[in-house]
């Protein structure tokens, strides 16, 4: 195990921070931080311990909160103002009165409602946004500028938002090659770019499958790259209609939903280690509620790249239960055997130290719970 590990939880009334043992068998919460924004996602850097949380809406406006001291100060870097900034400068005294000032004018105001999506690829911070957009940050956060490449994608006027708006929710990177990244928009599909983000190439083309036919749907909820394997780029992605894996980093997929309870569910996770080894968390149905099949909890696990499935539900509710699990809450450790953690609607975290044989409940009545990622450190 590593001699630190923090989990980093997004919510709708800020960030918190579980901090757990060296055996993972007890935690401890910190939080809220980043000045209750809706936090959509947070990531960490292992080796400085830095941490960045992103999110924001209407009100609030769009940024990154950044911590370089574990989670004991946060600043902020905006990249577009809200309507709290407009309110403040309308009404300067009453601001005033109970201490606020609005922001200095954002770069990217009136652009982006609010940013859904971190990732790391070399000395490179990306962010994604809604409406879909990427950006990035080449001083740790401090600065940002548009990916223009993706903004002109030939078939950026064609996309259509989910449900949750047009929203860029996944960004994905190879550690070996940082040239190379892969994002998830809904419902626009998937991304990939060979080439640090000049061009992009749209990838959501079904295994086997006549052109005209053979999307795999572009409403996607969230994607991962497993561990190198050989002779594979191997990605996995929950869709609105499935699961899907593709050998090939995204030219063709192949569904594996089959002995799965449902074809809809917003989180997927990967062993550190095992590429074939993945995990999700079926609801009953976009229409249907989006809760648990039959309002009882498992996570499905599958050890052979989604041929079998196996339901783990030791620990976790059997009755009545009415959660959801959204598309970035979900996450493994390095640990042997890894760790495996989910956060739910209703507030609560639960964790596994065995790879999900068992769970536990870790935390309660925290707001809803956005996003979950793992901070591990030696």
């Amino acid at each position: 195990m590593s001699s630190s590990l923090t989990l980093l939880i997004g919510t709708t009334k800020g960030a918190f921070l579980m901090d757990g043992s060296a055996g993972r068998e007890a935690w401890a919460v910190r939080g809220p931080f980043c000045g209750g924004w809706p936090i959509n996602h947070a990531i960490g850097d292992p080796e400085s311990g830095a941490i960045w949380a992103a999110g924001g809406g209407d009100w609030h406006g769009a940024g990154v909160w950044r911590s370089t001291d574990g989670g004991q100060s946060w600043e902020l870097s905006k990249l577009a103002n809200g309507q709290a900034d407009r309110w403040m400068a309308e009404n300067p005294e009453i601001a005033a009165q109970i201490g606020m000032q609005p922001s200095p004018p954002a770069p990217f105001t009136g652009n982006l409602d609010a940013l859904w999506s971190l990732g790391r690829a070399g000395g490179t911070l990306y962010a994604g946004a809604k409406p879909a957009a990427l950006y990035a940050s080449g001083d740790g956060g401090e600065s940002w500028a548009k990916v223009e490449g993706l903004t002109d994608h030939p078939s950026a006027g064609e996309w259509e938002p989910g449900g949750a708006g047009l929203t860029l929710h996944t960004i994905v990177t190879d550690p070996a090659r940082p040239e190379r990244l892969w994002l998830g928009i809904s419902a626009a599909g998937v991304f990939a770019s060979e080439d640090g983000g000049l061009q992009w190439d749209r990838r959501n083309r079904r295994a086997n499958a006549a052109p005209e036919s053979g999307d795999v749907g572009h409403c996607v909820h969230n994607m991962v790259r497993a561990p190198a394997a050989a002779g594979e780029d191997l990605l996995y992605q929950q869709n609105h209609h499935g699961v899907f894996r593709s050998p090939d980093g995204g030219r063709s997929w192949q569904e594996i939903s089959t002995g799965l309870p449902s074809t809809f569910g917003f989180p997927i996770a990967v062993h550190p280690r095992d590429p074939k080894a993945i995990w999700v968390l079926p609801l009953n149905g976009d229409t249907l509620g989006r809760y648990p099949p039959g309002s009882a909890a498992a996570v499905w696990h599958s050890r052979d790249g989604g041929e079998s499935w196996v339901a783990q539900r030791e620990g976790l509710p059997q009755k009545s239960c009415f959660f959801t699990v959204l598309r970035q809450a979900m996450a493994t450790d390095r640990g042997t055997p890894a760790g495996v953690y989910f956060g739910t609607n209703s507030g609560s975290v639960f964790a596994s130290r065995n790879e999900g044989e068992n769970w536990e409940e870790i935390a309660r009545h925290l707001p809803t719970v956005l996003c979950v990622e793992v901070l591990e450190r030696g």
